[in-house]
């Protein structure tokens, strides 16, 4: 979760938050706040009497308001800092030559509401900390259950980054070997990414707004205002959808006959939604979680600290483990 959390703030803010380490107390409050706030968010949907706890500032609802100012302090320090360093650029006439995503964003007119760029921000953490992290963490445990896949993924990884020369592993060896060709060899590790999207989707429940009255492709007639609701979840364990199998975990189902990765129609495997709402983030999701597993698998074998040990959900906008993962990490021989 830091790790990815570190870099869409590298890519989006342009700031190296540090908050694998946790060095930082401020960036270790914001990461809890936020979590927090984003599971208060979700218990909206299941409380009755949320609106009445707002009203009062009681319970729940008193909580997120702190976490949510402990959110909003951290954000608005870190884009006026942003701010008076593309000032600052300006008047001395130098140019950005590394512009994030924000500073993109300054150029436009209706950038000086910062409040739009605060809600810009937190869009993009949402999106880029907590799908890719949550996926890792479902990934490792299902290479954990699963560890001849395990072993498989390591093979192809080791292959693809030091084509199979015999050299020791090390993790400056696979970070210095990492290159798009690499990661594109890597079909196996792919797939097995998008398996644990379909049991696991980052987001497991997505519900729309109706703007307007509309009728939906099967003649269902949706009124303005009206809230649809569909359940990734769900569907990426429909065996109408998925056949007979439809639970087990097989990567082999996303490949053809060669080996090679092959995507299914984005309106069954709806983990990164589908249409004009596709998910903009989807390639550099990947790659970010090829990264990370690869240099992970390549240099480590994980087991489970308790394999009879239950895993959980924690109750979130996102299919986070509760409590976190625990797993034995192994340097690989």
């Amino acid at each position: 979760m830091n790790a990815a959390l570190d870099s869409i703030f590298e890519v989006a803010l342009g700031v190296e938050l540090d908050s694998l380490c946790g060095s930082s107390e401020e960036g270790v409050n914001f990461c809890k706040a936020f979590d927090d706030s984003s599971a208060a968010t979700l218990w909206r949907f299941l409380d009755p009497l949320w609106k009445l706890k707002k009203y009062f500032n009681i319970r729940s609802e008193a909580k997120l308001k702190e976490n949510i100012k402990v959110v909003d302090a951290f954000v608005y320090k870190l884009i006026n800092n942003k701010v008076k360093e593309v000032q600052n650029k300006q008047l001395d006439g130098s140019s950005m030559s590394k512009e994030d995503i924000v500073t993109r964003f300054l150029h436009l007119p209706e950038a000086a509401d910062p409040k739009l760029l605060r809600d810009i921000v937190l869009s993009f953490i949402i999106a880029g900390k907590d799908t890719t992290g949550s996926t890792l963490s479902w990934f490792i445990y299902k290479l954990c259950k699963y560890p001849h896949l395990q072993e498989k993924i390591a093979q192809e990884v080791k292959s693809a980054i030091l084509n199979d020369e015999k050299v020791k592993i090390n993790l400056s060896k696979f970070e210095d070997n990492i290159s798009e060709e690499a990661l594109e060899k890597m079909q196996y590790l792919h797939a097995a990414l998008t398996e644990t999207l379909r049991l696991h989707p980052a987001i497991p429940l997505v519900s729309k707004n109706c703007f307007s009255d509309d009728i939906l492709p099967d003649g269902f007639s949706v009124n303005r205002r009206d809230t649809i609701s569909y359940t990734p979840y769900a569907m990426g364990r429909m065996k109408s959808i998925w056949n007979e199998n439809a639970e087990d975990f097989e990567p082999e189902r996303w490949l053809d006959e060669n080996g090679n990765f092959q995507a299914e129609s984005p309106f069954n495997f709806t983990a990164f939604q589908a249409g004009p709402r596709i998910c903009l983030g989807k390639e550099f999701a990947y790659r970010q979680m090829k990264i990370i597993s690869a240099v992970l698998l390549g240099c480590f074998m994980f087991k489970l600290k308790d394999e009879k040990e239950a895993v959980n959900y924690r109750t979130m906008i996102s299919l986070q483990i509760d409590g976190g993962l625990h797993v034995h990490a192994f340097p690989r021989v």
